[in-house]
């Protein structure tokens, strides 16, 4: 695979070409206390144009003609630098950036460049630093880096305590998760309450909502791509938390010093513990409980100033067990991912750079219950197994290229389900295992054109194909089987190709204002497919077959973008337009059976438009953002809602997010948050009527009314004492109020029955469920 690409670079760059009076300087930029690599990380030459940015690892290449020049080395969450470098032959530097200290009583909020909001060709963008993720209140007082992007505009949460989002009028499955290049299927515990996502295991965080770079593809909405920490290269360093529903600890440290480190996090929550002592031996719920746990890891080394190499993994699960002895039943659903990835990086050269990638991922569910001799269980997950390599070559100060291939082979089971009694078995209707390979090659240049113009070009092609062992049948009207064909192993029953145009443009006004636009197509052939408004474990996760085609999006955007006072201050103003095709849900009146689910799917269209506002203030005493959100999302299939088009259950018309944080001095800290949303949009009973004896309802049409707005104000206030000389343990006190004023929002609406048919007093009333009240919460941190 890499050999295939080096005839490729060799003749690019003969194309471009450099006189003997031109030089690359190329290195690192790293964290001068740990010694992890920073990304996004600007390298300017003081008094010209020139400029790069630093790679997701770090690496940088300028080529510049032979002089002396200062390099003013900038990044929001670091202290900025100025070095004076002669460069008259091929060099290679390592920048080094010393961290804002929280000394200095200036909240950071965003990592990236300063002025990456105007200046970047990439609109859409979203980088949050973990110090940020940790500082914005949260449930129970555990950070969650999936609720905090749902604060961001243009993002909306899929309800109360729920990790799944929408973009831009997407589903939850269309957004692509990414955890050290390893995709996340689930990012949810506890049904969604919580994210998977450990804060002390995660280096920073970057959502890509629109103008979706070319190097990521697969999914049609947005890219949340998380790293986890690399490990302290130069000393032992430990961290951990105690709240009330769970705790955390954290181990990093060199292995080698600066050679090679490692990081090593883990989190479990202890509900079941805590109420155990509770419970008695004489309870028809003795034995029941529920728990979840993370794991993450992450090693690396340095083998030469060329070559290093990335081990990360993670592993986590939910485990819910539930018993009741006086009716003799039982359950048990244990569900979660496995992740693990293989990084080696190679710098071929001074201009290119190269990263190759081995990634295993496995989600699965599971669900048992036992009652007396009963028994039913119902599985369903996703195995991947892929390989990719990427190459960024920097030819000269106006091009970046990058482009890659990839390989995955996917293993789905959609849904087996099975039962027994006594001596007899059910078992599923034919098979559902399915196999698939995917396949893609893209390209992109970021091209600096003028001083002013910025493009960035970019095309992908992907194919899906799915595989053998497969049995396809042919049935008649009933559904009755009358034919089938036989596909053997790694033989293709269909293929699906296509290539996705992706385009951005950026118009520079001034140093402080800019207009940017993008234009996007992506094709999706992995669905989720859920028959509820949120991501629960129990959706499926299904591939495109004969019968399930991708799904296919065009994205238009446009935006001004002005920063004040020294890149003190971000706005912007964007436009977006989304069109769906073929997209999926279950049929009107399903109900799960021993079928191949994907025989009760239907296929329409979906569009979304709107337009989002953002003030944001990323430094100073005072930060936070304000991000408001006016948007349309419709659904038009022609099998449900009597082919009419209808809002989508994710359809918000308003959506407010207001986050502020304030230094109160060097040892307080006070956090706010502030959220209002238009209700969800649901489907109710509008007419009940007896017939035969049975008490019959009569739906309108599908998301016809709302639920009440949705609106929350949280606060949280952070402690951090003060530190004594000769002590090593630093630590902190965080008290948080989920719900201040105790907003009973809505979570889902169901109609109690009073009184009776015969009695003829029988009352129909319609009553709300609201999951949490106020929740006070305290957390301890500490670090050693």
């Amino acid at each position: 695979m890499l050999r295939a690409f080096l005839p490729f670079f060799i003749l690019c760059l003969s194309h471009f070409g450099f006189s003997q009076s031109r030089f690359t300087l190329n290195g690192y930029v790293r964290d001068s206390i740990t010694g992890e690599s920073i990304s996004g990380v600007s390298i300017k030459v003081n008094g010209g144009s020139s400029a790069t940015i630093s790679n997701a690892y770090g690496f940088y290449s300028i080529t510049l003609p032979a002089g002396q020049y200062e390099f003013y080395i900038s990044h929001v969450s670091y202290l900025s630098s100025t070095y004076s470098i002669l460069l008259n032959q091929e060099a290679s530097f390592n920048f080094s950036l010393s961290p804002r200290s929280a000394g200095m009583q200036e909240v950071v909020v965003f990592s990236k460049r300063r002025d990456q909001n105007v200046r970047s060709s990439q609109s859409g963008r979203m980088d949050l630093s973990i110090q940020q993720i940790k500082k914005v209140p949260a449930i129970f007082g555990e950070v969650d880096i999936l609720k905090t992007f749902q604060l961001m505009p243009g993002v909306r949460n899929a309800g109360e305590g729920n990790t799944g989002f929408y973009v831009r009028g997407g589903g939850p499955d269309q957004n692509l998760i990414l955890l050290d290049d390893a995709i996340v299927y689930n990012p949810g515990h506890l049904f969604g309450f919580f994210s998977v996502f450990n804060g002390d295991a995660i280096r920073n965080a970057t959502l890509i909502k629109g103008g979706m770079p070319a190097q990521y593809g697969g999914r049609l909405s947005s890219v949340l791509d998380i790293s986890m920490k690399e490990g302290n290269l130069y000393k032992n360093q430990f961290e951990g938390g105690i709240g009330l529903i769970a705790s955390r600890f954290s181990a990093e440290g060199p292995i080698e010093k600066g050679i090679s480190s490692f990081m090593i996090s883990g989190r479990r929550t202890y509900i079941d513990a805590l109420l155990k002592p509770f419970v008695s031996k004489e309870s028809s719920f003795y034995g029941s409980g529920y728990y979840f746990y993370d794991l993450n890891a992450k090693f690396n080394h340095r083998f030469s100033k060329r070559d290093r190499l990335f081990v990360s993994s993670y592993f986590g699960r939910d485990v819910f067990d539930f018993a009741n002895s006086k009716r003799s039943f039982s359950t048990s659903v244990p569900w979660g991912n496995a992740t693990g990835s293989i990084r080696w990086n190679h710098v071929y050269g001074p201009r290119l750079f190269s990263n190759t990638t081995i990634v295993v991922n496995d989600y699965r569910f599971q669900f048992n219950a036992t009652q007396e001799r009963f028994n039913i269980s119902l599985r369903s997950g996703i195995r991947d197994v892929g390989i990719k390599s990427d190459f960024d070559f920097y030819p000269n100060a106006k091009h970046r290229i990058k482009t890659g291939v990839l390989v995955t082979h996917h293993r789905f089971l959609p849904n087996v389900f099975s039962g027994s009694q006594d001596s007899v078995q059910f078992k599923p209707n034919g098979q559902n295992e399915k196999y698939a390979l995917e396949k893609a090659i893209y390209f992109q240049d970021d091209w600096q054109a003028t001083e002013k113009l910025q493009f960035n070009l970019g095309i992908r092609w992907s194919q899906f194909t799915q595989l053998g062992p497969f049995t396809k049948y042919t049935t008649d009207f009933n559904g009755n089987r009358i034919d089938s064909i036989r596909y053997q192993k790694n033989r293709k029953v269909i293929s699906y190709q296509g290539f996705e145009p992706r385009f951005s443009a950026r118009y520079l006004f001034s140093d402080q204002f800019s207009f940017k636009s993008s234009i996007s197509r992506n094709i999706q052939y992995i669905h989720l497919v859920s028959n509820a408004g949120s991501t629960l474990p129990t959706d499926l996760w299904v591939p495109s077959t004969y019968l399930v085609k991708p799904q296919i999006s065009w994205l238009a955007t446009m935006g001004l973008f002005r920063n004040f006072s020294d890149n003190q201050f971000e706005t912007s103003i964007e436009l977006y337009y989304k069109d769906m095709q073929q997209q999926i849900e279950y049929r009107e009146g399903y109900t799960p059976s021993l079928s191949d689910p994907e025989t009760e799917f239907v296929f329409g269209r979906g569009w979304s438009y709107g337009a989002e506002f953002f003030i944001n203030k990323v430094r100073g005493l005072t930060s936070g953002w304000l991000g408001y959100t006016l948007s349309w999302t419709w659904r038009k299939f022609p099998e449900i809602n009597q082919g009419l088009r209808y809002p989508a259950r994710f359809d918000r018309r308003h959506d407010l997010s207001l986050v502020l944080n304030r230094s109160l001095s060097k040892k307080w800290q006070l956090g706010t948050v502030f959220v209002y949303g238009t209700g969800n949009a649901l489907t109710l009973p509008e007419r009940f009527y007896v017939m035969n004896g049975v008490l019959t309802q009569e739906f309108s049409r599908i998301n016809q009314y709302r639920m009440r707005s949705y609106h929350r104000l949280d606060l949280s206030l952070t402690y951090q004492p003060a530190e004594k000389a000769g002590k090593k343990l630093k630590s902190q006190w965080v008290f948080s109020i989920y719900n201040l004023y105790s907003r009973l929002n809505p979570y889902f609406i169901y109609y109690d029955q009073e009184g009776s048919l015969q009695s003829s007093n029988l009352r129909i009333t319609a009553k709300q469920v609201s999951l949490f009240p106020i929740i006070p919460s305290v957390t301890w941190n500490y670090k050693l």
